[in-house]
């Protein structure tokens, strides 16, 4: 009788993404904003994944997605020497204890020309 593959333990991680996005009818940004940079912490079993989940979640939200950019985990960002408050790491924990997606901070953009 031969043994049953054991199954492989999916772990999940917290990434660090900045996610830009453009204008959409009722997305809720400020009326002259031309867009938005919102900075998310998601827990995925890999980067690939944490952006997938974020992306599906902010397109519910009726919000744009044009571009994710990926900062790693929180091991990696410690490794390449980024300063990592209290706070932040709180919102992480957060995100990995609720297997969710946080939006930490959002920067609408302007164009100074309509200004």
């Amino acid at each position: 009788m031969s043994e049953k593959p054991k199954k492989k333990v999916s772990r999940q991680q917290v990434f660090t993404l900045l996610v830009e996005v453009g204008r959409k009818d009722g997305d809720d940004l400020p009326g002259d904003a031309t867009g938005a940079a919102l900075m998310c912490y998601s827990s995925g079993v890999d980067e690939a994944e944490a952006v997938r989940e974020t992306v599906a979640i902010l397109k519910q939200a009726g919000l744009a997605p044009l571009d994710v950019s990926g900062y790693g985990t929180l091991d990696e960002r410690l490794a390449e020497g980024h300063d990592i408050s209290d706070e932040e790491r709180g919102l992480m924990a957060r995100a990995l204890a609720e297997n969710s997606v946080i939006i930490a901070q959002m920067t609408p953009f302007f164009d100074d020309k309509n200004r």
